[in-house]
């Protein structure tokens, strides 16, 4: 193995050179007109090199994919350009409009990446839901073939509770393809962490079912620790302070072995054992951990276990081979002039021509072109998603509500386009029965990766089944919204990964939209298109009180990029909706939808559905455009636009307001994020169609305007700019709390009363 070796240290180096480089040179050498700090991260690419110059160079396949921790995106591209995936020219680019992106991106980076990470905890976790996704598509259409996921993450990222939430999930026990490798650098932004416990993070990892492996000490300390004394030293270093070692690593030889032996009982021995070691070579070996060690590397990827998840703290030192490496404060150090040339002259690299390619003759480009090529993936054609049903052409009755009008649609689609309805998938964080969606679990099942029994199949009593197999369509995780919609993005991301495109709908109580926001809106980042069903919603919960009574969600909807945002008042705009954003999932061009349903029952006659075809085409393109006129009134003194649950109060208000002379017309909006988006367009600020605006608010129609929502009035605040006209917005600015419906809408002022008076006051 010594020429394999040898050969991997000469890709190493270079690889570190030429990580080290892209962020001196973003930060030194290009113009920096404005004087902002750039930033990159040369200590902790550093800390990774060896571990990805091991896993690409040596282990990595086609099918595989990797997750790299985010400051290590100089390695990732240093790597990337070795293989000749990335041009030399974008070297220079790190951190530029354009250019190479500050972490990893799929969709934003020039070079591949497998995985959008930068978000932390979220782009190391990605790689489960990944695997998850694979296995699903692979089982329902085939055509995803096998592959390890793997995510390099930083083991300060081990402090975030996304990681836990998906490591102990029960489903993620099963997956053996996916493995991580730990960063073990003891360090994160602004310190040496004091207490970084492995045994305890191990302990953490088997509990929850994964293989561990632990990389310590590398061949070099590991033959220190083998002579006379080297068992008293190996006690030294166990038990010594993680900003001990740390410390140690920056001394200089002299001092380096006045402070090794320490003042515990083993001194002598120590001391005896470190004197007849030569100096370099002393220096080299405590610095010398398994996570820069290629045959430790070698030997941890070589035991992955593939029946069940696997884990590999790999023990390195932040800024290895850096003159910073080991110092507390080296997270966003940047090396000296002198330090950068001597770290040329280590690595073969010459600084005044940094991106000299290695000599073609060598064994390391050799090794670079069979790498490409093991690692060379065939193009994915991208598959048209299955056609969809623009109208059922059911016309609700009675009273129903737009949660139950999710399953309705659903069930219907199984019918009416069986094709398109083989790629939906759901998922939901244990509240399938809560959310509706009972019909439709039972209707498709449950998906598993292994059939498992239904003990309760043959319990008369039982109206859930609960029969889970391959072949399920409905994903049911444990309560943890975070997973819900990290397996979200993955699932919708299928299109692009595999070229088959899948239909994604996430499941989840309205309230609990916000804490799973960041996750979900990093998958819209990293190309995953999906809906988000936030049900129930609002103060309409009534008694179930504030904790479960959302405000923020429709302007988060209204806010949030690749997304559209629906919050419909009747069970066809329901339908009607979540059609339209079926449609829009699984395509280049496609993009997310958000959808705020509510369970209370309206009478689905207050929406008038025009009994003519046309009639009801044009009333169907205004509900999926963002609003539609449900009441227009000769004589106009006051318009009242209202959302959701709340439009029965405003049609009241209406009528009140007619017995007192006062004619208004009434707005039922469907989505204030594409009027949003239309009104901007008409200001010339966006591309976004405007004859919305025209139809349901046109300027002859100007007049004062009540804007009604249960959630923050500011939503449709914009409404007023529109036709500039005097305006009042009613909604929920405080917590709420439990009481019946009439009692909490008269507090938060959505009661009918509290229309009328805000209309009156307009109008006066």
């Amino acid at each position: 193995m010594g020429d394999t070796y040898r050969v991997l240290r000469e890709i190493e180096d270079r690889v570190l050179w030429l990580s080290t480089a892209m962020v001196q040179h973003a930060n030194r050498a290009r113009p920096n007109t404005s004087g902002l700090k750039v930033g990159g991260h040369q200590a902790s690419s550093a800390s990774m090199v060896t571990i990805m110059t091991a896993l690409w160079f040596r282990h990595l396949r086609a099918e595989d994919r990797v997750a790299v921790k985010p400051h290590a995106s100089p390695v990732l591209h240093a790597v990337n350009h070795l293989l000749g995936r990335l041009d030399g020219s974008y070297l220079t680019r790190l951190r530029e409009f354009g250019g190479l992106q500050s972490y990893p991106s799929r969709t934003k980076d020039p070079d591949p990446a497998d995985y959008s990470t930068g978000s932390v905890g979220i782009g190391a976790t990605a790689p489960i839901w990944g695997a998850l996704a694979r296995r699903y598509v692979e089982g329902a259409f085939g055509g995803a073939g096998t592959g390890r996921q793997y995510s390099l993450i930083g083991d300060a990222e081990l402090d975030e509770g996304a990681v836990w939430e998906a490591v102990l999930d029960p489903g993620v026990a099963e997956l053996g393809e996916v493995v991580w490798v730990v960063d073990l650098n003891r360090q994160s932004l602004d310190r040496v962490v004091p207490a970084i416990a492995a045994g305890k993070l191990r302990g953490m990892f088997e509990a929850a079912g994964w293989q561990t492996i632990t990389l310590k000490y590398g061949r070099a300390l590991e033959e220190l620790l083998g002579l006379p004394g080297g068992e008293a030293l190996r006690r030294r270093i166990d038990e010594m302070p993680n900003a001990e070692y740390q410390r140690l690593l920056r001394c200089d030889v002299a001092e380096l072995r006045r402070r090794l032996p320490g003042t515990g009982p083993d001194v002598g021995r120590i001391a005896e054992l470190i004197g007849g070691v030569e100096d370099a070579a002393l220096k080299h070996a405590l610095a010398n951990l398994g996570g820069h060690d290629f045959g430790a590397l070698d030997e941890a990827f070589s035991a992955i276990d593939d029946t069940r998840p696997t884990v590999i703290f790999a023990y390195t030192v932040k800024g290895y081979g850096l003159a910073t490496q080991g110092h507390p404060q080296n997270h966003s150090a940047l090396l000296t002039d002198a330090q950068l040339r001597e770290l040329a002259a280590r690595t073969g690299a010459d600084p005044d021509d940094p991106w000299r390619p290695l000599p073609q003759d060598g064994a390391a480009h050799e090794l670079c072109l069979l790498t490409a090529r093991r690692l060379a993936r065939p193009e994915i054609p991208l598959r048209e998603p299955p056609a969809l049903p623009a109208d059922i052409g059911r016309t609700p009755t009675g009273k129903a509500t737009t949660q139950a009008a999710l399953g309705r649609v659903l069930l219907d689609l199984t019918r009416q386009a069986p094709e398109a309805a083989r790629r939906i998938v759901t998922v939901s964080p244990d509240v399938s029965s809560s959310t509706n969606l009972g019909g439709w679990v039972n209707k498709v099942g449950v998906w598993s990766p292994s059939e498992r029994t239904d003990w309760f199949s043959d319990d008369g009593e039982t109206i859930l089944h609960w029969k889970e197999t391959p072949g399920g369509r409905h994903i049911e995780l444990g309560i943890a919204e975070v997973n819900l919609v990290g397996l979200l993005g993955e699932l919708g991301a299928t299109w692009s990964r595999w070229g088959s495109p899948l239909l994604p709908i996430g499941v989840v109580y309205d309230p609990f939209v916000e804490r799973a926001l960041e996750p979900w809106s990093y998958g819209m980042y990293a190309g995953g298109q999906s809906i988000l069903v936030g049900t129930p919603s609002g103060v309409t919960l009534a008694p179930e009180g504030g904790a479960h009574q959302s405000i923020k969600t429709p302007s988060i909807g209204l806010e949030q990029p690749g997304c559209t945002a629906y919050e419909p008042a009747f069970a066809i705009d329901t339908e009607w909706a979540l059609l339209a954003s079926l449609a829009r999932l699984g395509r280049p061009d496609g993009g997310s939808a958000y959808l705020r349903l509510s369970t209370r029952p309206v009478d689905q006659a207050l929406a008038a559905v025009p009994a003519d075809p046309a009639a009801r085409e044009r009333r169907r393109g205004q509900v999926v455009a963002g609003a539609f006129a449900l009441r227009r009134a000769a004589d106009l003194l006051v318009t009242i636009a209202a959302m959701g649950a709340v439009v029965p109060e405003a049609l009241e208000a209406a009528a009140r307001l007619e017995q007192m002379d006062i004619a208004a017309d009434v707005v039922c909006v469907t989505s204030p994020d594409l009027l949003y988006r239309a009104l901007r367009s008409r200001q010339g600020r966006d591309d976004a169609p405007t004859w919305i605006l025209d139809q349901v608010f046109p300027p002859e129609r100007a007049a004062p305007l009540v804007t009604v929502l249960d959630g923050h009035p500011h939503t449709l605040a914009f409404l007023a700019t529109v036709n500039r006209v005097p305006s009042i917005g009613l909604g929920v600015t405080r917590f709420g709390q439990s009481g019946s419906l009439e009692d909490v809408y008269r507090h938060h002022g959505l009661d009918t009363p509290s229309i009328v008076h805000a209309a009156l006051d307009l109008v006066d």
